[in-house]
């Protein structure tokens, strides 16, 4: 499988009430939800009925955090990204965090203030530069 560099990858879902979204996007849309059993905290796994639709993810916030949902580009260097995305007028909400199994992730905000995230898989660590 060749990564889709620059392109969106997977989505996310944040809410302090999964129940009700899982409800609601599976009644609405026929999505299927399934625990991710990799993860240390409480993930979901979506799936569509759609051949070859991207997947994603629900988060149960816990209340912790704002109710969300995003769409995620897949990139080759999330700090870079981030550095560029603030060159270019945007703002790193989230600065770049790494998951389990190597993942790093960033949320960011574009100019006009919309919410988006970025990743790249299997990246070993972090450099320790504040951005």
């Amino acid at each position: 499988m060749r990564m889709m560099t620059n392109g969106i990858g997977w989505f996310e879902i944040a809410t302090d009430d999964p129940a009700t979204a899982e409800r609601f996007y599976g009644g609405l849309f026929g999505w299927t939800f399934a625990n991710d059993e990799g993860e240390v905290r409480p993930y979901r796994i979506v799936s569509t009925p759609a051949e070859a639709s991207i997947r994603g993810g629900l988060f149960a916030t816990g209340g912790q955090v704002p109710n969300y949902a995003v769409f995620l580009v897949v990139v080759a260097d999330v700090e870079e990204t981030c550095r560029r995305a603030e060159a270019s007028g945007g703002k790193v909400l989230v600065p770049p965090r790494q998951a389990d199994g190597g993942l790093v992730f960033a949320h960011l905000l574009d100019p006009a203030g919309n919410h988006f995230g970025v990743y790249a898989p299997g990246v070993v660590e972090l450099s320790t530069s504040e951005s």
